[in-house]
Formats: structure tokens, sequence, C-alpha cells
């Protein structure tokens, strides 16, 4: 095992590297304005620049793990952020729009890969029995993203141009890259002990995914318009949007920080209890969203059960991976890519025909099936589990001499 001064030091480092790719696949949704009258694009061109990135993650995360299985695990993190940040820099400096839909195309072809290593190369730094934690701690760079990458990258973008956000994610890339090949341990994946799931089981992974599948496709669904259903709807100033986004997305920080210290002990609860949150912060606002006064905690419970949400299905992935963790992580990441473009794509049909209204009500019911799902798989595995067992001891109703006990 690594050292404990230098494993949490390398965890900080891939914590900043989760932090890099998350900002930048969805920062161009903060710069659409500023990209597509620079290059002679339409703004829904522009929006491909997104689309585009979580298409390619879908198709090559699956494959490129498999091939990269046996590449050393610090030049294979390191070498994708270094990927990473080329192609950042690329599209930095841009002089048309194909070269930049290429360079983030490059760039979200290493994306797959990353997620599909990183945590399993954290757990393996840290006894087995904080993983639940460790997988929380990584997963607070996940959480900054949206809630302080892309803010400050718009800010940047409206005060220096959108090139000047792309240049500074790309340097943050360099930086994490060199520090993450000279903090991470040198371990191959035969030598990892996070490359086996501890309680490898097929069904439970498959109807994970499902589950992953269904509550990213309702939760993405509603957060992707979320800014139209607060003005529309609850009624607020345009103005008043940052704060509330920042409230939805500091609270998620704060929910993954503590659903750490519960994770390694309740792996499942905690995954039903925030499908459960999420569920009644969805219904809620389609209820009472006109309320200002009660949208701004269900705001709040909806962004905090989401990010911690992420951790928990993450940590279970790991835990019930049927073959490799790696393999189980980019399934994960393929899902939940799958979720990201499904939401936002059927969000957008929803606007049009029957109004933001309805779109909380759409990721409320899908998140509940996700709850249904998981819930009901593991009640009929406890119930198979208790037939093939037979009853418990001093239970039995008949007598050693065939006789009905009374």
């Amino acid at each position: 095992m690594t050292h404990p001064r230098r494993a949490v030091y390398a965890l900080a480092a891939l914590s900043a590297a989760t932090f890099c790719y998350v900002t930048t696949e969805v920062l161009p949704i903060g710069l659409l304005t500023l990209i597509a009258p620079d290059l002679g694009r339409s703004r829904s061109e522009a929006g491909l620049l997104v689309t585009g990135y979580a298409v390619v993650v879908m198709i090559v995360a699956l494959p490129l793990t498999r091939v990269t299985r046996r590449v050393p695990r610090r030049p294979l993190l390191a070498g994708s952020l270094g990927v990473f940040a080329a192609a950042t820099t690329v599209s930095a400096f841009a002089t048309s729009y194909e070269v930049l839909l290429a360079a983030r195309l490059v760039s979200a072809t290493t994306n797959g890969v990353f997620w599909a290593v990183v945590f399993p190369v954290a757990i393996s730094m840290f006894p087995a029995n904080i993983r639940g934690r460790i997988v929380a701690r990584l997963s607070i760079g996940n959480a900054l993203g949206p809630v302080l990458g892309v803010p400050l990258g718009t800010w940047l973008g409206a005060q220096a141009g959108w090139r000047a956000a792309f240049v500074a994610m790309a340097i943050l890339g360099f930086v994490t890259c060199i520090a993450v090949a000279l903090l991470l341990p040198s371990v191959t994946p035969q030598q990892g002990a996070g490359d086996v799931g501890p309680t490898p089981d097929r069904h439970r992974f498959v109807v994970l995914l499902v589950a992953t599948i269904l509550a990213v496709t309702g939760a993405m669904g509603a957060f992707t318009y979320m800014t139209v259903f607060l003005l529309d709807v609850s009624g607020f100033a345009a103005a008043s949007l940052g704060m509330l986004l920042f409230v939805q997305g500091s609270f998620g920080v704060a929910g993954t920080w503590a659903v750490g210290r519960v994770l390694d002990r309740f792996p499942l609860g905690v995954v039903l209890g925030l499908l459960g949150l999420i569920t009644a912060a969805m219904l809620g606002l389609y209820v009472v969203g006109s309320s200002k006064a009660l949208t701004i905690p269900l705001l709040a419970v909806a962004g905090m059960s989401f990010s911690s949400l992420i951790a928990g299905i993450q940590h279970r992935i790991m835990q019930v991976a049927p073959s490799t963790t790696d393999m189980a992580s980019a399934s994960l990441s393929v899902a939940f890519n799958f979720g990201l473009a499904a939401g936002s794509f059927i969000g957008a049909g929803l606007l049009a025909t029957a109004g933001v209204r309805v779109i909380p009500l759409f990721g409320g019911l899908l998140t509940a099936a996700a709850f249904a799902l998981l819930a009901c798989h593991e009640t009929s595995r406890k119930r198979r589990r208790n037939l093939q067992t037979g009853p418990r001891a001093g239970a039995d109703p008949v007598n050693r001499d065939g006789r009905v006990r009374l």
C-alpha cells in the first residue's frame, strides 16, 4: 500500500484531474453565446461541442479501456491528462469550428479511459475498509466542476474572450498532469487492490447500470432546463439565477463530502436513500415550484442528493463489478453519458410540447423508477435466498419423529 501522506497528495491530484475533465466537458454551455458568433456558427451547432463529446465517450470508453488494461496506471492517467491538456490548448487557439470540434473529440477519447481508471487507482492506495470515503473524496472534484469551474470559466470568457477560459483549463490540465506523474505510485493493473470487486454479482451490476441510466436521464433532463423553470415557473429574476445555481452546486459539494462518512457502512442504503431524496425534491418542484420560498430548499436538496448519488453509485458499481473495476467504471461512464444525452434530448422535447413545468415531474418519475428497480431487485434476492436456505434453526414446525409441532 502507498505511504499514507503520498496517497493523500495523489488523491488530491486525481480529484483536481476530475475537476478539469468535468469543467472542460460542459464549459461550452456557459460560453455558447461567445463561441457561436466568433466562429460564424449557430448556437445549436456550438451546442454540438458538448453533445458530440458525450457521444464519443459512449463509443470509445469500453473498447479503449479494454485495450489499455495491461498499461501501468501512472503513465496511463498522466498520458490521458497530457493529451487532454494538449487538446484543450488546440481548442483555445482553434481558428475554425471544425478544428475546435476535432480537438474536443480528441479530448473526449481520453475521458472514457480516465474515468474507467481513476476510481480503481484511487481506492487501491488506501485500506479496503474506507473505499467508500475515498470515492466520495475523489468525487469532490466532480461536484466542484459545475459549481466553481463552469461559472469561473464563463466569467473569464466574458471578461477576456472564450479562448481565455480554455487556456486556463489547459494550464490547469498540464499542472495536474505533472502532479499525477510525480505523486501517483507505479502500480500495474494486476497489483492494484482495486482491480477486482469484493462482491462480484453480474445481476446486481446490470440492474445498477439500468437504474443509473434512469436516474441520470431524469435528473439531467430537469437540471438542463432548471434555469428556464426558475424564471418561468418560480418567477425568479434573471439576476438571481447565478446565486440559485450556486446554492444547488454548493449543497452538492457538501453532500458529496458528508456521504463519504456512511458510504462504507451502508453502500446500498445510501444509494436508495439519495434516490428517494432526489425523487422527493423533483416531485416537490413540480407541485410547489411556483413558490420561491419552497423552491430554494428543494433546489438545494436536489443538488445535494444528485451529486452524492454519483459517488454512491460509483462505489457500489465497483463493489459488484463482475470482472475488473476499470471495465465496470467504463460501463458506468457510458451509462452516465447516455443518460445525460437522453435527459437533455427528452427535456428539450417536453419543453417544446408540454412546457417547462412538467420537466421536474418527468425527472421525478424516472428517479422513482430507478429507486423501485433497485429496491425490488434486492427484495426479490432476499426472498430467493430465504427460500433456498429454508427456515431458520428452531423454526421448523416438524419434529424429528415426523409429527407436526403444535
